[in-house]
């Protein structure tokens, strides 16, 4: 039996060794090259104070809040965010992820929060200017025909240290409802 054993973990390292060796002579992957639809993410990176205004009801006046955000790339591909904010007595936290695609020529992204468990799928665009992101996400509506409806976030660089959100849901005529309107401005160091 401990022969057995024996022949079986030297058989193991025998395939291990192989497995090794074919990767050093596997050639080497490709980086993709890191293209300006890219840099024009670099916008986000950094430390944020913000003040949004954000309407639960139609009809009811907006709530104000405040939060904060820390942005950084990773690798010149991806740009992260940490959004934070207090809505009354509630802690909330996302994370939201923006790259380019250069096969589909969009922006994408997800973000996900401390609230609920649906992982928002972004896809988008950029203006001509480079300043004015708009992603579109399908998610939860419950007051939704079938439940799901179409939202619009639209992040605008007024200027380098100031970017305005506008978060909009799609309407049943195809218009859009806004329902938080963020002033963000970059912290001074």
């Amino acid at each position: 039996m401990k022969k057995l054993a024996m022949a079986g973990l030297m058989v193991g390292l025998m395939a291990a060794v192989g497995v090794l060796k074919a990767q050093d002579d596997a050639p080497p992957i490709p980086m993709t090259p890191v293209q300006p639809e890219h840099k024009l993410l670099e916008q986000f990176v950094g430390q944020w104070e913000g003040e949004s205004e954000v309407t639960m009801t139609p009809g009811q006046p907006p709530m104000k809040v405040k939060g904060s955000e820390s942005a950084r790339m990773i690798g010149g591909f991806w740009m992260v965010a940490e959004h934070q904010t207090t809505f009354g007595e509630m802690k909330f936290t996302a994370i939201m992820t923006l790259g380019y695609d250069p096969k589909t020529k969009k922006y994408i992204g997800t973000w996900i929060d401390s609230v609920m468990n649906h992982m928002w799928k972004y896809e988008g665009t950029v203006d001509e200017t480079g300043k004015i992101f708009t992603l579109l996400a399908e998610g939860p509506n419950p007051a939704a025909p079938n439940g799901v409806s179409t939202y619009r976030d639209v992040f605008e660089f007024k200027t380098p240290d100031h970017k305005v959100l506008t978060s909009s849901v799609q309407t049943p005529d195809g218009g859009w409802q806004a329902f938080s309107v963020g002033n963000y401005h970059r912290k001074k160091e």
